[in-house]
This record gives structure tokens, sequence and C-alpha cells, in this order.
């Protein structure tokens, strides 16, 4: 399964920090973009392993529309994509 989430980007103290709206608290950083962005996809991913492998009821929040985002002055939107195997009852 592929799962795309935006995140707001900025850059603060000679580093690049965000959050990802639809995401309670989930947030990453770098200290340059590319870091920053590979973090986000590895916080991206271990949020989405955790509500699908370890929550009784998992819930993935809606995906906001990038127009629907209230994004301050010096803050970008970049698409975070995350690839997620998932089967369910596999044991290694």
């Amino acid at each position: 399964m592929t799962f795309t989430y935006p995140a707001v980007v900025r850059e603060a103290n000679n580093e690049f920090i965000g959050y990802f709206p639809d995401l309670d608290k989930v947030t990453f950083k770098g200290k340059d973009i590319n870091d920053a962005i590979a973090d986000a996809q590895d916080v991206l991913y271990d949020y989405i392993r955790v509500e699908l492998t370890e929550e009784e009821t998992p819930h993935l929040p809606a995906v906001s529309d990038e127009a629907d985002l209230l994004i301050s002055e010096g803050e970008f939107v970049r698409n975070i994509c995350v690839h997620f195997r998932y089967t369910e009852g596999w044991d290694e």
C-alpha cells in the first residue's frame, strides 16, 4: 500500500523542521531539506506501521488537500509518500 500525506516544512536555525497537519504530534527535522524529507518518510512509516499493526482498531486520518492547509510565511508543503507492505497474519 502507498500512503501520501502533506507535510508543512520551514527552515529555522540552520535546519529544516516540519509536521504533518493531518497526524497529531508527528514532526520531523533535518540539517538540510533532503535529511528532513528522509526523516519525514521514516516518521510517517512508523506512524502507519503502529496504526495498522499494533492498534486494535486502526484509524488513519483523511488526507488534507494542499489548498486547504493554512501555512505561514516561510513555510511550504511537500507531499511525503511511503510504501507499506501489510500482510495480515504473516509470520516470519
